[in-house]
């Protein structure tokens, strides 16, 4: 089994977004109804989850992130965790493990 722990790694160095940072606010509006031209939504997890693609900082990131409605428009909250390339792949990687994991529980 391969350890994935990163409790001595700060926040900075791995390139994760805190909770409060709110990516720079867009100025043109895209075709579809998000308000970030670089998002795209690949799915929807439940009714205010979503998982997206986006480039962030000029870096491309997989946003796991709830939404919240607010004038008949949805913005993304506070809660949610984006993940850099490299946080992904390890991500990604390990998902058979964490299948197995499950399937153990």
């Amino acid at each position: 089994m391969v350890e994935m722990s990163n409790k001595g790694k700060k926040r900075e160095e791995e390139g994760a977004l805190s909770e409060g940072d709110e990516p720079p606010k867009k100025i043109s509006k895209p075709d579809n109804d998000s308000d970030d031209p670089d998002q795209i939504v690949v799915c929807e997890l439940s009714k205010n989850r979503k998982v997206s693609v986006r480039n962030w900082q000029g870096k491309v990131v997989v946003d796991i992130r709830e939404f919240y409605s607010k004038d008949g428009k949805e913005f993304p909250g506070k809660k949610g965790i984006s993940l850099s390339m490299d946080q992904w792949k390890i991500l990604r990687d390990h998902v058979d493990e964490i299948n197995q994991e499950i399937e153990n529980t």
